[in-house]
């Protein structure tokens, strides 16, 4: 599935929630049952600077597909990096240097988060954009 398939797929998924409060409980949930990243990955490498909590992406190259593990110590965090890292993974290298997560704004996620939420989100797309434009050379 291409990523602007995948865009369609989240939005459906997420839409239907009445307001953010259910939206976010849903990411929580979701987040509660994402697997966590063991300790030996969690590593000053690969945490995301600029975002309150914890984050952590782990990115990889698999037979010319980009896969991306993230883990984070806030559930809210956690939950949206997981959507975040769910939408890439799998794609190809160019296909995740030239595309947004622009889903999370869709369905009103970015704007009911944090300012150092949205800076820290921000910075976890940002590098796996920066992954893929690596990738993709």
């Amino acid at each position: 599935m291409d990523l602007a398939a995948r865009r369609a797929a989240l939005i459906a998924e997420l839409e239907p929630f009445g307001d953010h409060h259910e939206r976010f409980q849903y990411v929580i949930d979701r987040a509660k049952s994402a697997p966590s990243l063991p300790a030996e990955l969690k590593l000053e490498a690969f945490l995301i600077e600029g975002c309150t909590s914890n984050l952590w992406l782990v990115p990889s190259l698999e037979a010319g597909a980009c896969h991306f593990r993230c883990d984070a110590d806030s559930l809210i965090t956690k939950g949206v990096a997981a959507l975040v890292c769910e939408f890439y993974d799998g794609a190809g290298p160019s296909e995740v240097a030239a595309t947004d997560a622009d889903f999370l704004g869709a369905v009103g996620i970015t704007q009911h988060l944090s300012p150092n939420r949205r800076n820290g989100l921000s910075n976890l797309v940002g590098k796996i954009r920066a992954f893929g434009r690596a990738a993709a050379r």
